[in-house]
């Protein structure tokens, strides 16, 4: 409650600031409507606010009083904003000033879990957690206690200053009064005067206002009125509490008329640890009037929430009287507040009971005795007598993960499980409550795991067959036996056949009796089209036969649409059949001539004896720009035809057809989807071909890792060298290369430049001149470096082919130089400098010899 005095005061000293604002006057700042909250620097809001402190405003009190003085609402708000973000800045929210009154918290921010204190426990409880002492103060609470305000009035409640009230006059004669009760405890009201009724309850006000309003209309008093009186609350007023104690914010607080000690210790953030959850106090005008136990409302939801506050109470927080701690199977693990006579079951039922996993026929309890612990067995028959103390340690254990009548069966059964252990349950009965045995189950013996009394295993072995049909005893079954029939596949080695060759899908298949071999073609997908369906061999397993013998290989026919053939053998468990490929199937072979013909372009190889030459004829032959000298075949020598490789290929292929289809005259894509289309030419690849393939890189691999220095390089193409002027001279000569499949004839137009490459002063490209040495070339790019090889300096001519340098007693031969040749100069081996040591190794061996030398002729 903010009294009249500290408001002048303060008011007081509203009109002092004023002097020293620049924007307003003495005068004006007594008026707080005229004062502009945006244009108050930051320490004159400090300014402000430090002298109602002084004062003895808090800041609820400071605002509220800027109202009253008719500063407009949107200004308090602003004004309310600046001193919030001034607490960030300067830590106000966390620390009060020594001095500073203590400011009720804000309920509706922390119904909405902004309010937070400094000391938050841990989101998630580790056992040593209070039970009830997160009712108050929890950050993420939704439960405030926030006294409702739609409610009816009170009969019971208290009237005090601040209270507005409406009395209404009804029936013969109307009237309607409104009044708040002003400090002095009165309600001023009009033609009537000041009536007293602070401190009254609603019901005691209505009976003094009647008797004063009566005067001045009969109709309310005697034995039969016909007129009436009632009174109603308006605004509630608000009252002070103060809150001692074991309490996190302990202080006086303002609050609401209607709160109630629930009210109050949320505001104050509840007992802290040392505080009491099950004996505090209300104390009003000196005498203790009622004591609260918050388990009474977390357990039994029986608090007393109607038990108001009024204005001066004290609440007292004493420290807890003893905690005992509950771990183990039960619903909240945690430490509880007990008092006296509280015995087990009391803090059963504040733990929320045993978990469903709980042995609940005896607790283990560890207590305080003198200087040390003992432990004491409580049984079911004695919770209720088992008197608690502080220190206990309570310990629930679990249930034994063991069954007392459990028996198990596994395997080639219909119904695999746990079954109950009857009396004189015997293997066939355990085999029916299954459901029966399976059509692959293994009758010839099964076995029961027992275990022992020393928790040691037996296995049992059981002719399955004799106890089914009943030509041997049954076996009757213990606790915790496993009976496993096996499954004649578990024992059996899996039955399966292959097919290689000419199918559309080769692999391994599961055998089934009486196969043949028109069967596993059609699931392998049936012939490819080069199969040849009257040479299948199917290769047969030899289980006992000489060393020699390695499989007995069957001939086989069948029909090409795979009918129904008599004849046709059936195959046998780990059959391979093996269909081959037709020997008059060929499929097109492509070859390509790109260049300086013609008709450049895709060509199909005609025979096995097509040559350069007859390529050469068939592109229309060359044109008047081609370079015969320097025209290169290009041949495919290392392909592996795997799956990614084709899918690689594929996407490559589709960019290039797509470059195309946007630039139709894009040279450089022409030519590279050629060589694609030539790379990806029709040729089927069986998995034989694949295995091949990987077993001869693993071998090139292996090589490689036993043989130091042994390096691997797979290409996909090489250049051959061909002097393609001589084929056309001599055709059908040795020159004239039979083409394969793949082959990429490129003739290109004369060059007119030499490179110069390797150890020269200036590695270049040089204009070709008829005529000239090689040593020409080297002076016109600078002549050799200090480290150049010139004995190994060798020439590449357009074709592929390779000259070396020739020497004989010092006379260097060099190879002739042609247009597109490139002159490559090898660079010697690094120079290693002779150490101090080898030096003097070589001097003292040389002073040896000739000393040696010496001696001789000396003799």
């Amino acid at each position: 409650m903010i009294s009249i005095k500290r408001f002048s005061y303060f008011f007081m000293v509203l009109a002092y600031l004023g002097l020293s604002l620049p924007q307003a006057s003495a005068q004006e700042m007594n008026e707080a409507d005229k004062i502009k909250v945006d244009e108050l620097s930051d320490e004159q809001v400090q300014d402000l606010l430090d002298r109602a402190h002084e004062a003895g405003l808090t800041n609820a009190e400071f605002l509220k009083a800027l109202e009253l003085q008719g500063m407009p609402l949107s200004e308090v708000s602003k004004m309310r904003k600046r001193i919030e973000e001034d607490k960030t800045e300067t830590g106000r929210s966390t620390k009060l000033s020594k001095r500073d009154a203590r400011e009720q918290v804000d309920l509706d921010k922390i119904a909405l879990g902004i309010y937070q204190f400094s000391d938050t426990p841990p989101a998630k409880p580790d056992g040593n957690e209070i039970f009830g002492s997160s009712l108050f103060y929890q950050a993420s609470r939704r439960l405030s206690f926030e006294p409702s305000l739609n409610q009816a009035t009170p009969k019971s409640y208290i009237l005090s200053s601040g209270d507005l009230i409406y009395v209404d006059i009804y029936g013969q004669s109307e009237q309607y009064y409104e009044a708040t009760v002003n400090p002095d405890g009165f309600v001023l009201l009009d033609n009537i005067g000041p009536v007293f009724v602070s401190g009254k309850s609603i019901e005691e006000a209505s009976g003094i206002l009647k008797n004063r309003i009566g005067k001045y209309y009969p109709g309310l008093l005697g034995s039969n009125p016909n007129t009436f009186l009632q009174i109603t609350l308006g605004n509630v007023g608000s009252i002070q509490v103060n809150i001692l104690g074991e309490v996190r914010l302990p202080g006086t607080f303002t609050l609401s008329a209607f709160s109630t000690v629930f009210n109050a210790l949320y505001a104050a953030g509840g007992p802290n640890e040392n505080g009491s959850l099950r004996k505090i106090k209300l104390v009003r005008n000196n005498k203790q009037i009622s004591e609260i136990d918050v388990y009474d409302l977390l357990i039994n939801g029986t608090a007393q929430l109607d038990l108001k506050l009024q204005d001066q109470d004290v609440i007292l927080v004493p420290p807890y009287v003893a905690h005992v701690k509950l771990q183990g199977e039960v619903k909240r693990p945690m430490k509880f507040e007990v008092v006296e006579e509280d015995n087990f079951s009391d803090l059963l039922n504040y733990a929320g009971g045993f978990t469903d996993q709980a042995f609940k026929d005896r607790v283990a309890i560890s207590r305080i005795t003198g200087n040390q612990r003992s432990v004491s067995d409580v049984y079911h028959s004695q919770f209720d007598m088992f008197i608690l103390k502080g220190g206990d340690e309570i310990t629930v254990q679990k249930i034994l993960e063991r069954y007392s009548n459990r028996v198990q069966i596994k395997g080639a059964v219909y119904r695999e499980g746990t079954f109950a252990l009857t009396e004189g349950l015997t293997l066939s009965e355990l085999v029916k409550n299954a459901e029966g045995l399976r059509g692959d189950a293994y009758t010839t013996q099964a076995s029961i795991l027992r275990t022992k009394q020393d928790l040691s295993t037996e296995m049992i072995q059981v002719n399955l067959r004799g106890v089914i049909d009943g030509t041997v005893p049954d076996v009757p079954l213990q606790r915790e036996d496993v009976v496993r029939i096996a499954s004649i596949y578990d024992i059996n080695n899996e039955q399966y056949v292959q097919i290689l060759g000419e199918v559309k899908k080769p692999g391994v298949y599961p055998y089934s009796s009486d196969m043949k071999v028109e069967d596993l073609i059609v699931m392998a997908g049936g012939f490819q089209e080069s199969a040849n369906s009257q040479d299948i061999e199917i290769a047969r397993r030899l289980e006992d036969s000489d060393l020699g013998t390695l499989a007995d290989i069957i001939p086989a026919q069948v029909n090409p649409d795979l009918g129904y053939n008599p004849s046709s053998p059936s195959l046998e468990p780990f059959d391979q059949v093996i269909v081959r490929k037709r020997a008059s199937f060929t499929m097109q072979r492509l070859v390509a001539v790109e260049g300086q013909v013609n008709s450049p372009g895709i060509f199909a190889i005609q025979s096995s004896g097509d040559r350069i030459s007859d390529l050469i004829k068939r592109a229309g032959g060359l044109n008047q720009f081609a370079y015969a000298k320097g025209a290169t075949l290009i041949r495919r020598t290392e392909f592996f035809n795997t799956e990614s490789e084709q899918i690689r290929r594929q996407r490559n292929l589709e960019g290039l057809q797509m470059k195309l289809a946007e630039d139709p005259s894009n040279s450089e894509a022409q030519a590279e989807l050629l060589q694609r289309l030539l790379n990806d030419s029709p040729k089927a690849a069986s998995p034989v071909d694949n295995q091949l393939a990987q077993t001869k890189k693993e071998s090139l691999d292996q090589i490689a890792s036993e043989t130091p220095g042994f390096a691997v390089k797979l290409k996909e193409t090489e250049a051959v060298a061909i002097n393609l002027e001589e084929i056309l001279k001599n055709p059908d000569s040795e020159n004239d290369i039979l083409l394969e499949e793949g082959d990429i004839l490129s003739v290109p137009k004369l060059f007119q430049t030499v490179r110069m490459r390797g150890d020269v002063v200036y590695p270049t490209t040089l204009r070709h001149e008829s005529g000239r040495s090689l040593k020409h070339y080297i002076n016109a790019s600078g002549g050799f470096e200090r480290r150049a090889n010139r004995k190994q300096t060798y020439v590449v001519y357009a074709n592929g082919a390779v000259k070396r340098t020739k020497g004989f007693l010092g006379i260097r031969n060099y190879p002739p130089v042609e247009p597109g040749a490139e002159v490559i100069v090898p660079t010697k081996g690094p120079k290693v400098p002779l150490r101090l040591g080898e030096i003097v190794g070589i001097t003292t061996g040389l002073a040896t010899l000739g000393l040696v030398i010496s001696q001789i002729n000396w003799q």
